[in-house]
């Protein structure tokens, strides 16, 4: 089949969790198919070189756009979300899809026969607008008004709680029109594809979990200390500012005064300068921004910290981890659509304020806690394989067709 799939940047390196899942089941299902990704260039034309020709390597053919991506700071930040109110779009969606993307989709549908296309993301379904009578599948990494439910449901400030509201149900309606238009919608949990079922009365969604690839983490070899915590994710996603927030806040000092030698590392990419500035201050807590392997740090670490109380979707880190052999403690939140049992194949805390103690647990007593890793790393080698989740996806493709 002819393949194009719309998204954001080049997912490589695969340096974020919805970056690794495109990676992976896009590199294993163009041996099968010919895909297209359609894409926005990053600031750095280097990496963007590099990565088109990694895909073109692997057979996968590339088609980039520039966009400017505005700053996230500064007054002029502030007018762009003060216009967004007069548009029914939400300011992600609004900001990300771009009328040179909109061209290169147009471009491409008149040059060739496309069997389906995938918006990579669920704000891409505003770009496919321009294309009637297609195909088109929905990879919904989040249910999107779900993570801006949560984010009023966490935020204190009364003029923020106010605009996150707005983002919320532009946002729920949008992802009902998208759902609507899309011939599948593609959700990575049984617990998001059950909510676009009952929320938005869309019936056509498939799963097709989170996954791991095998080899790759089963060739770190553990070096642990007990007494060393890693939180690992993307900076650059505010559910994971929170978290890190919550865990400097109110976590970790409280392990630290218990356990005076525990350590914290901050492992992930793009970190603010505010957050580098802040971990320079603190005691025992080191920051690792944009590190090109994770599994050192999944190697000499004790326990995973997923205090998560914003996100949707499920969580690759978590997976990462277990399949890793390292023990994980995780929020509900943290640990959502994956199907794994608190007390057997990790530890789930509710409410976060928990979650110092469970770590403390782990630190004082690592063979129970590497005994519930490992429960975890079989389960997870057998049930989030990236080879059986991308012949999942095919499969969604080919009934497409039908």
């Amino acid at each position: 089949m002819n393949i194009a799939i719309v998204g954001g940047n080049l997912p490589y390196p695969p340096t974020a969790g919805n970056r690794v899942r495109t990676l992976n089941l896009t590199l294993r299902l163009a041996c099968a198919h010919r895909i297209t990704l359609i894409f926005h260039r990053g600031e750095d034309p280097g990496a963007d070189r590099e990565a088109v020709a990694y895909f073109g390597d692997h057979g996968v053919e590339t088609i980039g756009v520039d966009q400017s991506i505005p700053s996230k700071s500064g007054p002029a930040f502030y007018a762009r979300l003060a216009a967004n109110l007069a548009s029914p779009l939400p300011y992600s969606v609004a900001t990300y899809n771009s009328p040179a993307l909109v061209q290169a989709i147009r471009r491409h549908a008149e040059r060739r026969s496309v069997d389906v296309w995938q918006a990579e993301g669920v704000p891409f379904m505003e770009s496919l607008r321009v294309l009637s009578g297609t195909r088109k599948v929905v990879m919904a990494h989040n249910v999107e008004s779900q993570i801006w439910q949560r984010y009023h449901e966490t935020e204190r400030q009364p003029h923020k709680k106010w605009y996150i509201a707005r983002q919320w149900m532009k946002f729920e309606r949008f992802e009902r029109r998208s759902f609507a238009e899309a011939k599948r919608v593609v959700a990575v949990s049984d617990e998001d594809a059950a909510l676009v079922r009952q929320q938005f009365g869309t019936n056509r969604v498939d799963v097709v979990d989170n996954g791991i690839d095998r080899a790759y983490f089963a060739s770190v070899e553990p070096d642990r200390e007990v007494d060393r915590i890693v939180f690992l994710g993307s900076f650059e996603w505010r559910p994971n500012l929170d978290a890190v927030a919550l865990l400097l806040d109110r976590i970790f000092p409280r392990v630290l005064a218990a356990m005076p030698s525990a350590k914290l590392d901050l492992v992930g990419r793009n970190p603010p300068e505010s957050l580098a500035r802040r971990v320079f201050e603190l005691p025992n807590v080191k920051l690792h921004a944009n590190v090109p392997d994770v599994r050192p740090f999944l190697a000499r670490s004790g326990v995973m910290a997923v205090p998560l109380r914003i996100g949707g979707g499920s969580r690759l880190k978590i997976l990462e981890a277990l399949a890793s052999g390292l023990p994980v403690v995780s929020t509900r939140i943290g640990a959502e659509g994956l199907r794994l049992t608190s007390g057997r194949d990790l530890t789930i805390v509710d409410p976060v304020e928990e979650m110092a103690e469970a770590l403390l647990g782990c630190i004082r007593d690592p063979n129970a806690a590497r005994a519930m890793a490992e429960a975890g790393r079989r389960l997870v080698l057998e049930r989030y394989d990236w080879d059986v989740l991308a012949a999942r996806l095919g499969r969604i493709w080919e009934a497409c067709l039908n």
